[in-house]
C-alpha cells in the first residue's frame, strides 16, 4: 500500500493567540508564566460571554430525554439557581487570594478550555493533567480523567480546595470569601431559602454546567438526512472511525453499534501515553500506601501534584489492570478543545491519529488490548481530522475553522508522532506487567 509522505513546506499562518498559548507551554518558555513575574499580578479572569450562555435544548442531535434524566432530584433547574452558577464560576473570590476562577481553566472563549497542556493555578502553579471541557460534562457517568467523583457537583469542590488550582484551605473559606459580597447572601437566599454554604455553592455550579450541552454540529445533519451536511473527506473519516481506524472501540457504546451522540464508553483505557518513562510500579506502592483512605481530597492531590499522576485510574481503583488508564473523552467540539490526551501531551489531531496509528506503547505491559498498527495512510489520516472537524459546534465554527488550518499546517512540517513504519508493521507481542 502506497504511502503518500507529508509535504516538506507549508505557507506561513498568522500565529494566534492560542498557537502562542500552547507553543509556550509545551517549550517551557515563560509566556504562560509571565502573568506570575515581576509584582506576581494573576492572570486575567476571562469575562462572561454569549459563549458562556446556557445552550438551547432544542439543538439538533441533543437527546432531550436523556439530558432533563440526568437532572439529579436533590438539584433540579431553576433559571435563578444557573444564573448564580454562571457567577460564581466567573468569581475569582472562590480562590486563595482571589486570583483565578473555575474560567481561568474552562473558558468558554477556548470551548471552556484553557488551551494549555497542563493548567495553571493560584501562584501559577502547575498541575499534572490538560483541563478537559465543561461543554457535555453532564453526560459523564464519572468526572475528572481518572473517574475519581461521579457528579458535577462532587467534581466542583475539588479544584476549590487543591493547593496548586484555586488553593482554598476548605469549601468553607471559599463561602467566606464570595459571601462578603452583600449581593450573594440574597442570591443564595432567592434560590435555596438560606445563607451561602458549600453544599448550595456547589449546586448552583453544577447546576450551571449542566447547561452546556454542545450539538447541532454539522455531522449532527449529516445523520440527520442532510447529505451535503459534510463533505466526502469528512463522510470517507466516518466509516474509518467505525472500520479500520478502531476508533468505535472506545468511542461509542459498544463496538457493534456506531455512537452518533457522546462518542464515549464510558470507561477507562491503558492507550500508552507516556507511561514507560515513569517507574509504575514503585508509583503503584507509594500510592497504595498515600491513598488507603479513598478519600477524593487525596486522590485529588496525588493526581494534580505528583507523578502517581501517570497511575491513572488506579488512584481510585487500586486495580493492576487501571495502570495508566484515563477516561474516553466525549469528541464533540475536539477541534478546539486540544491540546490531546490528558497530559496534553499532543497539539494536532495529527498528532493523536498518528499516536494511534503506529500502535503507540505496545512495550507497555498495561496498554489496553484494542491497541495495534493500524496501517493508515495519510489521505485517511486526512480524513479522520475531516469526520472530527465535523463534530464543530456552530458557535465554535469560526474558530474551528482557524484552528483546521493552523493544524493541517503544521501537520505538513511536524509530525513528531509519525512512525510509517510501524504503522504498517505485525503487532509485537505484549510483555508482562511486573509483579507489584
Amino acid at each position: 500500500m502506497k504511502v503518500t509522505q507529508p509535504h516538506t513546506a507549508a505557507p506561513q499562518w498568522k500565529r494566534t493567540e492560542r498557537r502562542v498559548a500552547i507553543q509556550a507551554a509545551i517549550a517551557g518558555a515563560a509566556l504562560a508564566g509571565l502573568a506570575w513575574t515581576g509584582a506576581g499580578r494573576p492572570r486575567p479572569v476571562p469575562k462572561p460571554v454569549d459563549l458562556a450562555a446556557p445552550r438551547s435544548l432544542e439543538q439538533l442531535g441533543l437527546p432531550l430525554d436523556a439530558t432533563r434524566a440526568l437532572v439529579p432530584a436533590d438539584n433540579p433547574q431553576t433559571p435563578a439557581k444557573v444564573a448564580l452558577g454562571q457567577r460564581l464560576f466567573f468569581d475569582r473570590r472562590l480562590s486563595a487570594g482571589g486570583t483565578v476562577a473555575c474560567s481561568t481553566c474552562h473558558d468558554p472563549a477556548r470551548a471552556f478550555t484553557d488551551g494549555l497542556p497542563t493548567s495553571i493555578g493560584v501562584n501559577g502553579g502547575t498541575g499534572q493533567r490538560n483541563a478537559p471541557t465543561v461543554l457535555n460534562a453532564l453526560y459523564d457517568k464519572t468526572q475528572f480523567w481518572d473517574g475519581r467523583v461521579n457528579t458535577l457537583e462532587e467534581q466542583a469542590a475539588l479544584p476549590i480546595v487543591n493547593s496548586v488550582e484555586m488553593g482554598q484551605p476548605t469549601l468553607e473559606a471559599a463561602v467566606a470569601g464570595i459571601a462578603a459580597d452583600k449581593t450573594y447572601p440574597s442570591a443564595f437566599r432567592g434560590v435555596f431559602g438560606r445563607e451561602p454554604n458549600g453544599p448550595d455553592l456547589l449546586r448552583a455550579i453544577a447546576a450551571y454546567e449542566r447547561t452546556q450541552a454542545s450539538f447541532d454540529s454539522p455531522f449532527d445533519h449529516f445523520i440527520a438526512g442532510d447529505r451535503g451536511a459534510i463533505d466526502d473527506a469528512a463522510k470517507r473519516g466516518w466509516e474509518l472511525f467505525n472500520g479500520q481506524a478502531r476508533c468505535n472501540l472506545c468511542h461509542a457504546l459498544t463496538d457493534t453499534k456506531a455512537d452518533v451522540t457522546n462518542f464515549t464508553d464510558n470507561d477507562f483505557h491503558n492507550i500508552g501515553i507516556n507511561i514507560v518513562r515513569h517507574q509504575v510500579v514503585p508509583l503503584a506502592r507509594q500510592a497504595e500506601k498515600l491513598i488507603r483512605s479513598g478519600h477524593a481530597e487525596d486522590i485529588d492531590r496525588a493526581a494534580i501534584q505528583t507523578e502517581m499522576s501517570a497511575l491513572g485510574r488506579f488512584l481510585v481503583t487500586k486495580k493492576e489492570a487501571d495502570i495508566g488508564a484515563f477516561k474516553t473523552p466525549n469528541l464533540r467540539d475536539v477541534l478546539v478543545t486540544g491540546p490531546y490526551f490528558h497530559d496534553g501531551s499532543q497539539e494536532t489531531l495529527w498528532d493523536v491519529i498518528d499516536h494511534y496509528n503506529k500502535g503507540a506503547g505496545l512495550q507497555n505491559p498495561y496498554l489496553d488490548v484494542d491497541i495495534q498498527p493500524l496501517a493508515l495512510t495519510e489521505e485517511q489520516i486526512d480524513d479522520l481530522v475531516a469526520f472530527l472537524a465535523s463534530l464543530t459546534s456552530p458557535d465554535y465554527r469560526g474558530q474551528g475553522i482557524e484552528e483546521l488550518a493552523r493544524q493541517r499546517a503544521l501537520s505538513r512540517t511536524t509530525r513528531p508522532q509519525r512512525d510509517t513504519a510501524r504503522a504498517f508493521g505485525p503487532k509485537p507481542p505484549r510483555p508482562s506487567p511486573p509483579a507489584l
